[in-house]
């Protein structure tokens, strides 16, 4: 025992924003509950008695992403589906560390009621903005798959510098023509 107390104010949040400053540091798999107990100053057990493991602590870092994702989502959908490509980007790049364990399910445990409502908001609104989108409805899907994977991978690429503009730089200028020439204006 380290003489920390266990009960924290907000033992959640602390372990929680300690995960997330550790995945800025080191990637979502490369810190322990150990680690993420000293940061958030709580005993070493804490984090385990509250989340259960690693997965639990990843769950809650990913549904809370799927939380704050869907909202930017929602907000920027109702100025058109470009508008929510842009979002998809924008919240990449403001908040890493959660989409860093977002889009890897491996980490977390797919079957958490919070997370599945999130990540099913999330969907839904990229779902209707690719039917949006779609030149008809038989498209709609493949449209919103290509969507996706045009915002998920220009956000990858920026935030691991692949892209020569990543340095200095304004993502939604780049990306906005991209967008044009994709799916017109």
């Amino acid at each position: 025992m380290t003489g920390r107390p266990y009960h924290h104010g907000d033992l959640r949040r602390a372990v929680i924003d300690a995960a997330l400053e550790a995945t800025r540091e080191s990637g979502p798999a490369g810190w322990s509950l150990r680690e993420l107990a000293r940061r958030a100053g709580v005993s070493h057990a804490a984090p385990a008695h509250h989340f259960g493991d690693k997965a639990g602590v990843l769950t809650a870092v990913a549904a809370e992403g799927f939380a704050l994702f869907a909202d930017a989502l929602e907000a920027a959908a109702a100025q058109g589906p470009r508008e929510a490509g842009l979002a998809y980007i924008r919240f990449a790049l403001a908040h890493r560390a959660h989409f860093e364990v977002m889009f890897r399910p491996e980490l977390y445990r797919l079957d958490d009621p919070g997370l599945l409502a999130a990540r099913e908001r999330a969907g839904a609104v990229l779902a209707a903005s690719g039917d949006t989108l779609a030149a008809d409805a038989a498209r709609a899907r493949a449209t919103t798959i290509g969507a996706w994977a045009f915002a998920h991978g220009f956000a990858e690429l920026w935030l691991s510098g692949s892209l020569p503009e990543s340095a200095d730089g304004d993502p939604e200028e780049v990306a906005r023509p991209v967008i044009e020439v994709l799916f017109g204006r």
